[in-house]
């Protein structure tokens, strides 16, 4: 009878190793490939002439990471939105005045939010002071709608799959 070949067993397990590293390394791949697909401006590109370029994504927004009041966000550049919206999660977090209950009417129906003043909205080199908002539970918690409140002190351009923003002096 032939002896066993005592490095089988440690042979199986570097396979087995191997086969996992390669399965995890092609999630984080695609996970990172989807993340970039849906918010292409992590780091909005901000022009020579001092405008922010935003990326449309593939499912045809603008999407871009932010601050409101130094806290990293992901905005929605919502033209519809008459404020900047989020969630109650994300105004609890942010530690934000509850005002008067409104009326929304959203993307999933009525909703019932309260409305509030965000001290400051960032969007690559684009701040704007005092700005009103509103928050829900109906809300997403993963992205804030950029609304009306802030983008009227913008200039804004749409040119192919690229929105461009300036700030209004």
């Amino acid at each position: 009878m032939p002896e066993a070949n005592p490095h089988r067993r440690s042979g199986v397990i570097m396979l087995w190793i191997a086969w996992l590293l390669m399965l995890g390394g092609g999630w984080w791949a695609a996970d990172s490939w989807m993340a970039r697909e849906e918010n292409p401006n992590r780091r909005p590109l901000v022009s020579a002439g001092g405008e922010v370029v935003l990326a449309r994504n593939r499912d045809g927004h603008y999407v871009a990471d932010g601050e409101i009041n130094g806290h990293p966000v992901t905005f929605m550049v919502d033209t519809g939105a008459t404020a900047v919206a989020l969630s109650s999660r994300l105004a609890r977090e942010l530690d934000l005045k509850r005002g008067a209950a409104i009326r929304m009417d959203t993307a999933n129906g009525v909703a019932v939010g309260f409305e509030t003043r965000l001290n400051t909205v960032r969007l690559g080199n684009i701040v704007v002071h005092e700005v009103s908002a509103v928050f829900s539970d109906g809300l997403s918690d993963n992205t804030v709608l950029l609304g009306m409140s802030f983008l009227k002190h913008l200039e804004f351009t749409q040119r192919e799959n690229q929105l461009l923003l300036r700030g209004l002096r």
